[in-house]
């Protein structure tokens, strides 16, 4: 019953259908589930964890078909996120992957057996470039490593023509995970995404070492087709031989895509182009339905997850939540069904535990006959 003091009416939150928090009792946590689960009964980011949870095991439930995309930013493979990224696609999780061209370039490193190591903070920054140690935060990617991947995409290249219209990020992407595969190279987001016929797109293709690899790539091939030597060449010369490279069949492609799903979700590390090259497929059919006078349904994500540690009030697009794209045409408000979690964390320390979370849930749901 509801009291009155000066003035101030004294209810019970339950009266008004608020949830109770619960506080979190470890000694009932048996699985990482248990964990995520409880989480969402607390407070700050342990419930925004809890809340993640509760939206991916909607997004991925096997009876709710949903077409999932997985976009990634910042240094995740050479943090070591890689696997569970492979893991994620190979249990069919993901429909496409949208990432920068970085995160793929150091996780082919890994691929093809190379290593990263901790960073030795009593080294400079000068003395790690005399030594080809490029710095990661933390972490080391050898200069040589990269060398390896160029020997990797030339050959790559080399093996395949080109194919009708140009070569673009998924096309090449598409190629170097078929070669991972025909070679049994090692566990890799190219080869996992090439044999569950997986795009993965690289829109900031020139942003990234396996696109300065294409650039070179391109330059060698017309020098040798045409008789010349590079090392006489200035700049001005050589840097205008582009391969023939098409972005707009990316766009393209990843729009058919996106169409053909009733249900769409999205799965945010970071932020940066590949997240909001991944949303602007909603206004990318507004535009055409207005401008080509088409008729096309517009697709507007349904579920969401994002972890993130950038803040809202700086203002750049890491931080715009999903509730802003609603205003752009991007997702379905949540009055109308859109469900989103914003989970302002560190990915390295919040996306292990919430995927552990998620295969030990959909290792316990009831498999469908055979």
């Amino acid at each position: 019953m509801a009291m009155r003091h000066n003035g101030r009416t004294m209810r019970d939150g339950r009266d008004d259908g608020l949830r109770p928090l619960q506080s979190l009792d470890l000694a009932k946590v048996h699985s990482f589930a248990d964990l995520l689960r409880a989480m969402g009964d607390t407070a700050f980011s342990g419930r925004q964890l809890g809340e993640a949870y509760d939206v991916l095991m909607e997004m991925f439930h096997p009876e709710n078909p949903v077409k999932v995309v997985l976009t990634l930013s910042g240094a995740m493979t050479v943090a070591k996120q890689g696997k569970m990224i492979c893991d994620m696609i190979d249990r069919g999780l993901v429909d496409a992957v949208i990432s920068t061209g970085a995160l793929i370039a150091h996780g082919l490193t890994e691929s093809i057996g190379l290593t990263h190591y901790r960073h030795d903070p009593g080294k400079s920054d000068e003395k790690l470039y005399e030594l080809g140690y490029n710095r990661i935060y933390d972490t080391l990617e050898m200069e040589a490593n990269l060398n390896e991947v160029e020997v990797l995409v030339r050959k790559t290249l080399d093996d395949n023509p080109v194919p009708e219209g140009g070569w673009s990020s998924a096309r090449i992407c598409r190629a170097l995970g078929k070669k991972l595969h025909d070679d049994d190279l090692g566990v890799g987001i190219l080869r996992s995404a090439y044999e569950k016929n997986v795009p993965v797109f690289i829109p900031a293709f020139t942003d990234s070492e396996v696109g300065l690899d294409v650039a070179t790539w391109a330059m060698r091939r017309w020098c040798d087709e045409q008789g010349l030597d590079p090392s006489t060449m200035s700049p001005d010369e050589l840097m205008r031989v582009p391969p023939a490279f098409n972005p707009f069949l990316d766009l393209l492609e990843y729009a058919r895509l996106i169409g053909t799903g009733q249900t769409l979700g999205i799965f945010t590390v970071g932020g940066g182009v590949p997240r909001n090259w991944a949303q602007q497929v909603a206004p990318f059919y507004d535009m055409t339905n207005l401008r080509v006078g088409s008729h096309f349904v517009a697709p507007r994500f349904k579920y969401g997850v994002r972890l993130c540690p950038e803040p809202v009030h700086w203002g750049g697009l890491s931080g715009c939540t999903y509730i802003e794209g609603v205003s752009w045409g991007k997702f379905i408000a949540p009055r109308d069904g859109g469900k989103f979690a914003e989970v302002y964390a560190d990915a390295t320390v919040a996306w292990p535990l919430l995927m552990k979370a998620v295969f030990e849930s959909l290792d316990q749901l009831p498999q469908p006959q055979s």
